[in-house]
C-alpha cells in the first residue's frame, strides 16, 4: 500500500542510528504546523520521493547517479541490501512543477503532500535498466547491508508515495517516466 500523508508513523529504536534523519523531518513537520496554527503562517509541508535529475551527485546514498556513473565507468554496479527493497523516483522537473503549483493553491496551506513518481522498481532491476540503458558491460554486485554498513543498520524495504492529495490540490501527478528520467542523467554524465 503506499505511504499516504495521514498514515501512522513507524519509528525503529533510537538505538538504531538510522532513525534519526525520519525523525527530525517528523519534528519539522510538527513545528512547521504548529507554526501554521498558532501564527497563521502559510505553511505547506511537501514529502519528496527521490528526486531525481541531470547535476545530481552520487552521494548521501543517492542511488540513480551511482549506478549512471559506475555504470559508465565500467565499475561494478553495486546494489546494497537484499534486492528486496523498492522505491519510486521522481524527475526534478516534476517536482518543481509540483511546488509551483502547490504554492499558488489556497487549498494546499496548511497540508501535508507526498511528491514522487509511481512506477515502483527493485534496486536490482534499477540496476539492470541502468546497465542496459547505458549499454555497460558492468557487472552487477549485490551486496548486503551487513557487509556494508555498522551492526543493526535498517534500510525501509518499500518506499512507495500516494500522490492522490497532490492531484487534487496541484491538478497533477508527476509525470516524467523513469526511462526518461534514466535517459536525462545519462546523458549529463555522458
Amino acid at each position: 500500500m503506499p505511504f499516504r500523508e495521514d498514515s501512522s508513523l513507524v519509528m525503529g529504536a533510537t538505538s538504531k542510528h538510522r532513525w534519526a534523519y525520519a525523525c527530525s523531518k517528523a519534528l519539522d513537520e510538527f513545528l512547521a504546523l504548529a507554526y501554521a496554527r498558532e501564527r497563521q503562517l502559510p505553511v505547506i509541508v511537501v514529502r519528496f520521493f527521490n528526486t531525481v535529475g541531470p547535476r545530481q551527485t552520487g552521494q548521501y546514498g543517492m542511488v540513480v547517479p551511482r549506478f549512471v556513473q559506475q555504470a559508465l565507468a565500467g565499475e561494478p554496479i553495486t546494489v546494497y541490501g537484499d534486492d528486496t527493497q523498492t522505491r519510486c523516483f521522481t524527475h526534478v522537473q516534476d517536482v518543481v512543477a509540483a511546488l509551483q503549483s502547490l504554492m499558488a493553491s489556497p487549498d494546499a496551506v496548511g497540508q501535508v503532500v507526498n511528491i514522487g513518481g509511481q512506477e515502483e522498481i527493485s534496486m536490482m532491476d534499477l540496476a539492470k535498466r541502468v546497465k542496459a540503458l547505458t549499454g555497460s558491460a558492468s557487472p552487477i554486485v549485490l551486496v548486503l547491508f551487513s557487509d556494508a554498513y555498522d551492526e543493526g543498520f535498517e534500510d525501509m524495504p518499500r518506499r512507495v508515495p500516494d500522490v492522490t492529495k497532490l492531484t487534487r490540490l496541484a491538478g497533477k501527478a508527476p509525470s516524467v517516466n523513469l526511462d526518461a528520467i534514466l535517459k536525462d542523467v545519462i546523458g549529463y554524465f555522458s
